[in-house]
């Protein structure tokens, strides 16, 4: 049946990665996919969670399906990381959290409720936006809008325009926003920008759809979930959906959640019960061990300090990563200006080099940049970070 049929195109950003694979090069650098590096190159198992799943395999004595919404210790305790453990919103019982397969699932789960109860919706993202956003909602069956974010003028978030476009949004429309660590851009809003977003939210009857993907890459653990309190105090309903992936390195694991929540707790009662119905014709329930391994960490106090010390240490070498690539141009005598990467917060940034930039570094010094300048800056280390400065350097005299 797949004769007359033409392949369909490889992800932009794994496909780059599977074109980086087989390059030949002993030098490659790849600073594509959004994969935390370690200073060695490697993604690393945190000790915290080798620690957890040893206690785990010890423990366990089955292999029995989880409920459909999974574990509710898991949701337990995604509720107290994305709210604060004192949370109004966890007290009151009007958040409803679903364990699901990693945060893309957590979307795609989000994205099917909605389609349901709200078919005539149009869903609005920022422009740019992670490429497998537009993929997911459009898969749902959405039709999907823009709104301003970045400015490439001041390589910031071109705030006005933004807000001009959200406060346009039609009431029941959806927008989706980033909590922190905007990917691919790397810049943020200020606490009292996210003010005003919610404010817009509340007067004009939008649903808020929350990525929370970084939480700890920014700021920290705790100052990362401001924008996710600050939409939970004002009484609206939203949707979070939420990543373990990067915080606990726990990416093949696939362990995510999609939180939703609702002015009171009956109507969260209401929105799992159609959740359920939603995973159940999809995967059924959720896998495991991911789930359980965070909870193993989380439960216990001396693994708990010890995630949150792996965190920041992860936070500290990205934010090292940003000044040694911004020193070391500056050194090379680029003229240029690319102070900007180093107020930017996460594992993106929008370095601002052109597609014939990026085009050059790949073919002449294997260095693979996503389409568009984004480059994924956990993937430097000190081992790369002089010769992939002095390629840019040569890329921009060129």
């Amino acid at each position: 049946m797949w004769k007359s049929v033409e392949a369909a195109p490889a992800d932009a950003i794994l496909g780059l990665t599977e074109a980086f694979k087989k390059d030949s090069n002993p030098g490659k650098v790849n600073l594509g996919v959004g994969v935390y590096k370690d200073g060695d190159g490697r993604t690393p198992v945190l000790e915290c969670i080798k620690a957890a799943e040893r206690k785990l395999v010890e423990a366990e004595d089955s292999k029995g399906y989880l409920p459909i919404s999974g574990s509710p210790a898991y949701a337990a305790h995604v509720q107290k990381l994305i709210f604060g453990a004192g949370s109004e919103s966890i007290a009151s019982g009007r958040a409803a959290t679903l364990h699901t397969p990693g945060g893309t699932g957590a979307l795609r789960v989000g994205a099917d409720l909605l389609r349901q109860f709200k078919p005539e919706a149009k869903v609005w993202m920022s422009a740019p936006t992670w490429a497998n956003h537009k993929g997911i909602f459009a898969a749902a069956g959405f039709a999907i809008g823009d709104y301003p974010y970045y400015d490439a003028a001041t390589k910031g978030v071109d705030f006005g325009a933004m807000l001009a476009a959200l406060e346009k949004v039609p009431a029941g429309d959806i927008v989706l926003m980033h909590v922190c660590c905007h990917n691919p851009t790397g810049a943020d809003l200020s606490p009292e920008q996210w003010d005003r977003v919610v404010a817009a939210a509340s007067a004009k009857g939008w649903i808020p759809f929350l990525d929370f993907a970084y939480q700890g890459f920014g700021d920290g653990i705790d100052a990362d979930r401001l924008p996710v309190e600050k939409f939970a105090a004002a009484g609206l309903d939203f949707h979070v959906a939420s990543s373990f992936s990067k915080n606990f390195g726990l990416y093949n694991e696939r362990t995510g959640a999609l939180t939703i929540v609702c002015p009171t707790a009956a109507e969260a009662d209401v929105a799992m019960s159609h959740a359920k119905v939603t995973v159940r014709v999809n995967y059924s329930n959720p896998p495991a061990h991911g789930g359980l391994a965070v909870c193993g960490v989380l439960d216990d106090a001396v693994l708990r300090k010890q995630w949150i010390g792996e965190v920041a240490a992860m936070c500290d070498r990205i934010k090292a990563m940003r000044g040694a690539l911004v020193d070391g141009l500056a050194a090379r005598g680029v003229a240029q200006d690319f102070s900007f990467i180093k107020a930017q917060r996460g594992m993106f940034s929008f370095s601002g080099l052109s597609d014939p930039a990026v085009a050059w570094l790949r073919e002449n010094k294997a260095i693979y940049i996503v389409k568009g300048g984004r480059i994924n800056v956990a993937g430097l280390t000190t081992g790369n970070i002089d010769y992939v400065c002095d390629a840019i350097a040569e890329a921009l005299k060129g």
